[in-house]
């Protein structure tokens, strides 16, 4: 990858877009800084103690690690990337159900330009309501500034909410802003900047452990190597997982064209092991985290011995019960999402046209059947490694009390923005290295 890097560096190009797309991810660091005005930075505080004490597994601590912590200090950026991710998400499903979309998404580009207006629309409605969302939370725990005049706290309401929306759209705007002019996947690159931004977090864990295992806390002396290497082994795992895929066969017929024979060549479908990235993670976080935001904001960090407080306690993501589900919610967005993702009947069709076939597999039904089979072990073996590597470190924090409920995770995410952003980097020097040889 370092490498990738160096050599990306001697293309002009490429050396501008690598600069473009660094300078867009200082604005966006410097926009995580810029607190709102009219809130208490004090109260603020007090007030997310459960988030900056680490993350407790509710839905807002996990919009406080996409957000690279811009959420716990209420600044304009603070709704992070989240709007536009859950716009997109939206958007995919309804493509599935509502006919226009549908067609829409097969008009080729003008269609995905008309999607992509309607995602940022979307984009900028939930900013707007999240926003709210939030601004509601902030006057309830005293955080915002509150003035005699009812005209004034109107217009206090108004600008903050102004400004979580605002930041909304000009986050939305630096990944678009990445994707046309700088090295691509502009909005995996800015929550990759995000989770990288909890390094820090992650230095003073383990600075703390060191204290503890000087203190007499001796199993300590274990924990920091154990956590090392499961770490590497985790980078390791994903690796190879990201990387692995199943190679279906296609043998393609010859057939006379003019005076020529041409076909016969042999090829192969390509079925990536993790064909849904991590998107089915993001599903399920999404909703197995709102039991437990809603004790957080009903409770306010009380204990209370009542039904309803035993009943959402056991959505703690430190608890065993919450593995389970979250491995569950895993495995079927998996499967929903690929099954919305890939169509087995239009790979046949598009083999048949092409006068390809799968070697033993008669075309047809045959070949639907076939395909169908194969993606479904396929994303069955891609849900289990996407269930493993987000369920472990729960099961790990559960038995050892270590607060690291969302580190498989956040490895995830960084491992495979990484992959993904050195495999396109990889694939603009091989098209600049084709155009140069053809000129």
């Amino acid at each position: 990858m370092i490498q990738t890097l160096r050599n990306a560096f001697t293309i002009p190009d490429l050396r501008k877009k690598l600069l473009y797309t660094i300078l867009i991810v200082f604005i966006f660091r410097v926009g995580t800084a810029i607190p709102v005005p009219f809130v208490d930075a004090e109260a603020l505080k007090s007030m997310m103690g459960g988030l900056t004490g680490g993350d407790t597994g509710n839905l807002l601590s996990y919009l406080n690690i996409l957000s690279g912590r811009a959420f716990e200090n209420a600044t304009i950026f603070a709704m992070g990337i989240g709007p536009y991710i859950t716009a997109q998400i939206i958007i995919q499903l309804l493509t599935v159900a509502i006919p226009p979309l549908e067609r829409l998404a097969k008009e080729g580009s003008e269609g995905r330009k008309k999607l992509n207006n309607i995602t940022r629309i979307t984009t900028i409605g939930l900013g707007i309501f999240q926003g709210t969302m939030y601004y509601i939370m902030l006057k309830s725990y005293n955080v915002v500034r509150t003035y005699d005049s009812d005209f004034q706290n109107l217009y206090v309401s108004v600008f903050v909410v102004t400004c979580f929306c605002a930041g909304t759209a000009l986050v939305m705007w630096l990944g678009e802003q990445i994707n046309k002019k700088g090295i691509g996947n502009g909005i995996s690159i800015l929550l990759f900047t995000g989770i990288v931004a909890s390094g820090p977090r992650v230095l003073t864990t383990f600075i703390n452990w060191w204290s503890l295992a000087q203190a007499g806390s001796t199993q300590y002396y274990f924990v920091i190597p154990a956590v090392c290497i499961a770490f590497l082994a985790i980078v390791w795992f994903i690796v190879f997982m990201q990387n692995s895929e199943r190679r279906v066969p296609v043998q393609y017929a010859k057939r006379v064209q003019g005076r020529k024979m041409v076909g016969g060549q042999k090829s192969y479908i390509p079925v990536k092991v993790n064909m849904s990235g991590v998107m089915p993670i993001i599903f399920a976080s999404s909703i197995i985290s709102i039991p437990a935001t809603v004790k957080w904001l009903a409770y306010k960090g009380q204990t209370y011995n009542t039904f309803w407080y035993k009943f959402w306690s056991i959505f703690d993501t430190n608890s065993l019960f919450y593995a389970l589900i979250y491995f569950l919610l895993i495995i079927a967005f998996s499967y929903f999402y690929v099954t919305i993702q890939y169509n087995p009947v239009e790979i046949a069709n598009n083999l048949h046209k092409n006068n390809g076939a799968i070697p033993g597999i008669r075309p047809g039904k045959n070949t639907i059947a076939y395909l169908s089979k194969i993606i479904s072990r396929i994303t069955l073996l891609g849900a289990l490694f996407l269930s493993v590597i987000a369920v472990v470190p729960i099961i790990i924090s559960s038995v050892s009390g270590i607060s690291i409920s969302f580190g498989g995770t956040s490895v995830l995410i960084l491992v495979g923005v990484a992959l993904e952003t050195v495999s396109q980097i990889e694939s603009q020097m091989l098209m600049r290295h084709y155009k140069g040889f053809l000129e």
